[in-house]
């Protein structure tokens, strides 16, 4: 039985990610926040374990005054460099780290894959840099996956998304050509399983559908999927009022395709934003 050792085990993603590797005979355990502040727990803990996730990070989707710019930044790259320290420190070392990332390295401009990257100049891609920079440290093979917005069941963006639509209010944002790639929780969870098992993966990997869709693709799919109105367009000035400049993240979206992770042999399930809503909305 091998052992997967986590940070941020206890939010949207780590939480699936917990049962589903439980659920394959893995044995999990929890990196908290008070561990990595402790060299030696975190060192012992990672002493233990055969694969390290490292899914750490402040909610992004927030006002991004300067304090909480700094805690974006500490909660990912400084958290990222304690854990590879850790991992380059320790006698028994991990055979694998998974770290991650997000689309939002990239600027707006097109659609990219991994090699026609062009990355954006401003904080949220810098913050991105900097974090994948510190991972690849690491004296293990690393595999760093680049998260579209993750769409699951019972919580994450996609439980905020629902309310305002089953009400009958639900809309674009701004003009909703925005934009917005995406990936199944069901897909996520089968990416990092494959990461562990093909020893040949290394690097940064885009995880988001094969399809990438736009806000009001997004929008649509909702409308259909739960039979409501959308015609309720939430303007981007309201965005800009409650998150400043941490808006961005909901009206500047990227427009990204897996294609290291296809091209490694890996298949999406769910490869549409519809195909994707319809399975996660069709019980309620």
């Amino acid at each position: 039985m091998k052992t997967i050792a986590i940070t941020g085990a206890n939010g949207f993603v780590g939480t699936n990610l917990s049962v589903f590797f439980e659920d394959l005979g893995y044995k999990i355990l929890k990196i908290s926040r008070s561990d990595v502040n402790e060299p030696k727990r975190l060192e012992n803990k990672i002493n233990q374990a055969n694969i390290v996730i490292n899914l750490a990070g402040a909610n992004i989707i927030n006002r991004w005054s300067d304090e909480y710019k700094k805690e974006l930044y500490r909660s990912r790259i400084t958290t990222t460099q304690k854990i590879v320290e850790a991992m380059n420190s320790v006698l028994s070392k991990p055979e694998l780290f998974i770290s991650t990332s997000a689309v939002g390295i990239y600027d707006n401009k097109k659609t990219y894959d991994e090699n026609s990257a062009e990355f954006s100049d401003d904080f949220l891609s810098t913050l991105c840099q900097d974090w994948e920079e510190e991972a690849l440290k690491a004296n293990c093979r690393v595999v760093i996956y680049r998260f579209g917005i993750v769409l699951g069941k019972n919580g994450g963006a996609l439980e905020k998304m629902l309310t305002p639509f089953k009400l009958g209010v639900g809309g674009p944002i701004g003009s909703g050509k925005q934009a917005f790639s995406f990936v199944h929780m069901e897909d996520l969870k089968n990416a990092f399983n494959y990461a562990i098992e093909n020893v040949a993966l290394h690097d940064a990997y885009n995880l988001c559908a094969t399809i990438p869709t736009t806000n009001m693709g997004l929008t649509k799919a909702l409308g259909k999927t739960l039979h409501r109105p959308t015609f309720f367009r939430v303007p981007e000035f309201v965005l800009r009022l409650q998150f400043g400049e941490g808006a961005k993240v909901l009206t500047d979206g990227q427009s990204v395709v897996p294609k290291r992770l296809e091209e490694s042999g890996f298949t999406f399930k769910f490869q549409t934003i519809e195909a994707t809503i319809e399975d996660l909305c069709k019980s309620g």
